[in-house]
């Protein structure tokens, strides 16, 4: 009887004790107080409320905890929980295919390949799976463009410029760099602001408007809006992170990912226009206007020169297997 008494008092204390908080590590790029910083904190109080406080994010800005690459690496071996970042393709040269230049021609056609059920969407799931991450969402910042600490010269045309500028350590990159006339110049994100500063290249391909202001606001004289990329954050939590929340929790995880990506789909175009306008506005910074016919140009010299190698690169009947879905798409 007593055994009996002590076990329904224990079993009572169980359904009494409140649940265990969890807290989840999330990584992202840009300084506190920007927009993504912002938004990750309001899915952290998405999540908050929907749970009962039982789930919630510690938010790194600015990337604390190392820049994308090295925090994709430790997500997928468990070290980090989770990030809001660009696709690293260090450990999969596949992975490039989320950044091939000129992919989408406007934000109808992104997101119909970025967005939810999309090819691109898909087809980043699979690869993160691959290293033991899950994709909880695509999250849209806006087409990228190029900055320069120097005035431009002939911005709507790819002849040589004898300028040199910084872009990320990916294939696809270095060779838009060099097809749209530029000296191109693998630099880590971390080292590009001083890169420029001290002269060591004039200006920057590989971010947009927004990437600019945040984080090359004091070394940006020129802005041209070339329509370089898509450029797409993928918002992922290891695996190890994952399969240890409640079911229910992942579930409410999984539901708040998506909002928070659709929340960004009916803001971006108007963010990409507001944040190119700051660049004149705030920093004096000229934001050269570029013609449809000479978008295309540029677009066209890319496509028929750039994509082939990178195609070799992933895998030529792979990758081209997603390129026609692309097309496809509508």
């Amino acid at each position: 009887m007593k055994q009996t008494l002590i076990a329904s008092a224990l079993a009572s204390m169980v359904m009494l004790s409140p649940a265990i908080a969890e807290t989840l590590k999330i990584s992202h790029v840009r300084p506190q107080g920007t927009t993504i910083d912002m938004e990750v904190k309001d899915l952290s109080a998405a999540l908050s409320e929907a749970t009962d406080g039982e789930l919630d994010l510690k938010i790194f800005a600015a990337n604390a905890l190392g820049d994308y690459t090295s925090v994709q690496e430790r997500i997928s071996v468990g070290a980090i929980d989770m990030a809001v970042q660009p696709a690293g393709a260090a450990a999969d040269r596949r992975i490039q295919i989320s950044s091939f230049p000129y992919l989408a021609e406007n934000w109808s056609k992104a997101k119909a390949i970025y967005g939810p059920g999309g090819v691109l969407s898909t087809t980043m799931a699979e690869l993160y799976a691959t290293q033991d991450i899950t994709m909880l969402a695509a999250y849209p910042v806006y087409f990228g463009g190029i900055a320069l600490n120097i005035d431009a010269k002939d911005p709507g045309k790819t002849d040589p410029k004898g300028i040199k500028v910084r872009v990320p350590g990916i294939k696809s990159f270095q060779l838009l760099g060099e097809a749209l006339g530029y000296i191109p110049a693998p630099i880590p994100f971390a080292e590009a602001f001083t890169a420029v500063q001290t002269g060591v290249v004039d200006g920057v391909i590989g971010s947009g408007a927004e990437g600019y202001y945040a984080s090359f606001r004091d070394v940006t004289k020129t802005y041209i809006p070339a329509n370089t990329h898509f450029e797409v954050w993928y918002l992922i939590i290891s695996n190890e992170s994952l399969a240890e929340l409640s079911d229910e929790h992942q579930a409410i995880l999984r539901e708040k990912a998506a909002e928070f990506a659709e929340k960004r789909w009916v803001v971006a175009e108007s963010d990409q226009a507001k944040n190119e306008q700051r660049l004149a506005d705030d920093l004096g910074a000229t934001v050269v206007s570029l013609s449809d016919e000479e978008l295309a140009g540029m677009a066209a010299k890319v496509r028929a020169e750039v994509w082939p190698q990178v195609l070799e690169d992933v895998g030529a009947e792979w990758g081209q297997n997603i390129l026609d879905q692309v097309a496809a798409a509508e």
